[in-house]
């Protein structure tokens, strides 16, 4: 029923846009018309965040607890302005984290749940709902809405991953001899009717990590950063990008400090 109810408002969508005269416009107007209808009709990744918020406080696994107790850097529970200021280093696990990676930590060491077997299923299909992963995603960043990026920069590791993170978006392999500079270090840049923004920019990196995580409406699904990354990869045609291992959460961490002092604005509607 969602995923027929989507298809119909994309349908009206469609309509709406001929009958105004999009093609008659500029690229970019056309695009920022396309966007601000899309908004008008509310974003379904509430409905997502809304089964994020019950399986958080949902006992589950061998140990039967919730993940009340999950620290995500703001003390245990605490999920306000928490993906803000993430990835970051935990004393814990004495490594830095993204969200995603972190929540692997805590459905393992709180609830016994294996990570493997999460990790495995934390992608939905294209004909899925939401797994268990992306409504846990959806729900936390929901918590940063509105509230100022600031990742830290002050453990020694976060120094580190940051300078990986940096290292992997320029470096450039497989058959294409791309990287993700190749699309993201120019200004201007687009492919068909995508813009590519410049991530070493401030403002234009601030821009594009606030919006992400994000409800992809031509998927009918929540992407996470994680899937947004490994999807970059699969497009540049490089190895697959393993799901919340230390490349991953570098290259986040790289992404995410380009964009300090930016207003998270997530979870956001994309096409």
């Amino acid at each position: 029923m969602k995923r027929k109810l989507i298809s119909v408002c994309l349908m009206m969508l469609g309509g709406a846009l001929a009958s105004t005269g999009v093609n008659a416009q500029s690229t970019e107007d056309g695009i920022a018309q396309y966007r601000e209808m899309l908004e008008m009709g509310g974003n379904p990744a509430e409905l997502t965040e809304m089964e994020g918020e019950d399986l958080w406080f949902e006992e589950r696994g061998p140990k039967n607890a919730s993940l009340e107790q999950c620290d995500l850097g703001q003390g245990p529970g605490e999920i306000e302005n928490a993906y803000a200021q993430m990835p970051r280093y935990f004393e814990d696990a004495d490594k830095v984290m993204d969200l995603e990676s972190r929540l692997l930590y805590c459905m393992d060491t709180i609830q016994g749940l294996d990570p493997e077997e999460q990790a495995d299923k934390a992608i939905s299909g294209g004909s899925d709902y939401a797994s268990e992963m992306e409504a846990l995603v959806a729900y936390v960043v929901a918590a940063s809405r509105g509230v100022e990026i600031a990742v830290p920069q002050e453990h020694d590791k976060e120094k580190a991953a940051y300078e990986r993170g940096e290292q992997i978006f320029f470096m450039r392999g497989g058959p294409y001899d791309f990287s993700c500079s190749s699309c993201h270090a120019v200004t201007g840049q687009r492919i068909r009717l995508q813009d590519l923004p410049n991530l070493n920019e401030a403002e234009l990196a601030q821009r594009a990590y606030s919006s992400w995580p994000a409800y992809r409406v031509s998927q009918g699904s929540l992407r996470t950063m994680q899937w947004r990354l490994k999807d970059c990869f699969r497009q540049q045609r490089m190895p697959v990008l393993k799901y919340a291992s230390q490349a991953s959460v570098d290259l986040t961490t790289f992404l995410a400090v380009n964009a300090n002092g930016g207003t998270m604005d997530a979870p956001a509607l994309k096409r």
